[in-house]
């Protein structure tokens, strides 16, 4: 159904342009949008003119018009005169009117389509052929954003972005929570994920407001409409996986997951078998604020003694003797690769631990 607010808008042009007064009614009876206020005088007609089998009608001074969609009676325009042009330009009104629903049910087909498509509720053969159906392209190029946003503004965040493309685009931009704005992109043949980082943060820009913490993620670059639910999953985990290893991160790809996205697809009862294998009972949590600072700079300046030991001002001895030092209460020297990856991976298995203990099941 179309707004009345955008009915306003389209009956206040006519009037402009013709200088003749215009009312719409819905099929109920009501008045949705007016030019003049003396609309009471012919409502009681306009329910008259509902039931008759007329298109068009003349009753005391006023010219009623049918709006009609898919055989249901959608409105009724009433145009003030008698004249053959006010007959015109009430034919004219109903035809915009009929033109703006179909453009706004096809937008709503749509997006229903998208939303059941993102959520993998439609069968293959329903995809192509709604697709079809729909004039949407089946083989092209497309990735899917989801644009993170508080509760309360994720209608205003859709505005947004859907000012930022315009309504001639051929993307798709949608919500199917109460908290995500959702983009499906189509690319380009010359378009790839550089280009998909600059639109990332076209769309984080446009949606920010008050230096709001906006986080954008993106699923890979698929080649057929059938695969795009998959780039939704995979933005999806992005922004899960980009909350626990990313968090100074405002764009985060489901290509730059890295192992981040294999710790967090392991079931919480194996994370804590390995960490009580790997610690001996105890938790990286028990070491104290220096020995993780060191730990967390060494694996940052890829295990290089001599560069960690200049960032953290301190003498190049004193880097081994705390490496020594964690050694002897681990077993693991983290100057050795493997067990340095060991190491690495149990700290971000700790990690994803404590954010899944913050959610509620």
């Amino acid at each position: 159904m179309i707004s009345n607010q955008i009915l306003q808008t389209t009956v206040d042009g006519l009037k402009e342009i013709s200088r003749v007064d215009l009312c719409v009614i819905d099929a109920e009876g009501k008045v949705v949008a007016k030019t003049f206020d003396s609309v009471a005088e012919c409502t009681a007609d306009a329910l008259v003119f509902i039931d008759s089998p007329a298109d068009s009608q003349v009753v005391n001074g006023y010219q009623f018009f049918k709006v009609v969609e898919d055989g249901n009676l959608e409105y009724i325009i009433l145009a003030k005169g008698t004249s053959d042009d006010v007959f015109m330009l009430g034919k004219l009104a109903a035809f915009q009117i009929q033109s703006l629903l179909i453009a706004y049910k096809e937008r709503f087909d749509k997006d229903n389509f998208i939303k059941n498509l993102l959520l993998d509720n439609l069968l293959l053969v329903d995809i192509y052929n709604r697709a079809k159906k729909l004039h949407i392209a089946t083989e092209v190029r497309r990735v899917v954003f989801i644009i993170e946003s508080d509760r309360e503004r994720v209608n205003a965040a859709l505005d947004s972005v859907r000012n930022l493309y315009g309504a001639k685009s051929r993307d798709f931009i949608t919500a199917v929570d109460e908290k995500n704005v959702i983009v499906v992109k189509e690319l380009a043949l010359n378009e790839g994920y550089d280009e998909m980082f600059q639109e990332a943060e076209a769309m984080k820009d446009a949606v920010a407001q008050d230096g709001e913490d906006i986080h954008v993620a993106l699923g890979t670059i698929v080649g057929e409409i059938k695969e795009v639910s998959r780039s939704y999953k995979e933005a999806k985990m992005a922004l899960d996986v980009g909350r626990i290893f990313f968090d100074d991160r405002d764009i985060i790809a489901y290509s730059s997951l890295g192992i981040g996205r294999l710790i967090y697809q392991l079931p919480i009862p194996l994370c804590k078998m390995f960490i009580r294998e790997i610690f001996d009972g105890r938790s990286p949590d028990d070491f104290d604020e220096e020995t993780l600072t060191t730990i967390n700079k060494f694996f940052e300046n890829s295990l290089n003694v001599s560069e960690t030991s200049r960032q953290l001002y301190i003498h190049r001895n004193t880097l081994v003797y705390r490496l020594d030092k964690l050694q002897k209460s681990t077993g693991l020297d983290i100057r050795v690769f493997e067990d340095a990856i060991t190491f690495k991976i149990a700290l971000m298995v700790v990690k994803y631990m404590k954010y899944m203990e913050t959610l509620d099941y």
